[in-house]
């Protein structure tokens, strides 16, 4: 009997690709600021970070971005540079949509509700396939590795973490699933994943 109830994904990196360059590049040329110090704005001043634990809503978000560019950022526009970065991992995609016949799957991702809230306007291509199991770290009030946000993203699903696997591209989080009590797949690529889920069950092997 397969012993994993739910297959859980990072979504940046994994899911889709992500280039943080083409989302600075357009917060660049809208605020009329360098791509650093767009940046530093975003991700040296911490703001970022405060905004994938839920230490401020999305209104504060967006408040605090135009603050520190220098100009007003609406939702509008930051959810298209947001969109500008992302685009589908087509293979990794069809592997999750096969691993949902056999188990339930959802998304786990650093990021403010702003992204989960829109991810059919994001990449169509997960919300096709996850639907509204797409979670931002925000929601849970703490972001990976914190053993929390996987403790509270799985009572909200109801699993058990030794029948969870987790899949994420940065070893912290790989590292903070398994304090947590999760299986946990290290990503660096389709075929690997592909092996991992066959061996756990989830597809058929190759």
């Amino acid at each position: 009997m397969n012993s994993i109830s739910l297959a859980l994904f990072d979504m940046d990196d994994v899911l889709c690709h992500y280039d943080r360059s083409l989302r600075v590049r357009r917060l660049a040329a809208l605020s009329g600021r360098t791509e650093r110090e767009v940046a530093n704005a975003i991700w040296d001043s911490g703001l970022e970070a405060k905004a994938d634990a839920g230490a401020v809503t999305d209104a504060e978000y967006l408040f605090a971005t135009g603050k520190l560019l220098g100009c007003e950022i609406s939702e509008k526009d930051w959810l298209s540079a947001r969109k500008a970065a992302m685009s589908p991992n087509y293979e990794v995609l069809k592997l999750a949509k096969e691993a949902a016949n056999r188990c339930q799957i959802a998304v786990l991702t650093n990021n403010p509700e702003i992204v989960s809230s829109n991810i059919k306007y994001l990449c169509p291509e997960i919300a096709s396939v996850f639907g509204n199991h797409v979670y931002a770290s925000a929601s849970f009030s703490a972001a990976k590795p914190d053993v929390e946000v996987f403790r509270r993203c799985l009572e909200k699903l109801r699993a058990l973490p030794h029948e969870t696997l987790f899949v994420d591209d940065l070893p912290d989080n790989i590292a903070g699933a398994g304090l947590a009590g999760l299986n946990a797949h290290h990503f660096t690529g389709h075929r690997s994943l592909a092996d991992a889920l066959a061996l756990s069950g989830l597809i058929c092997a190759a």
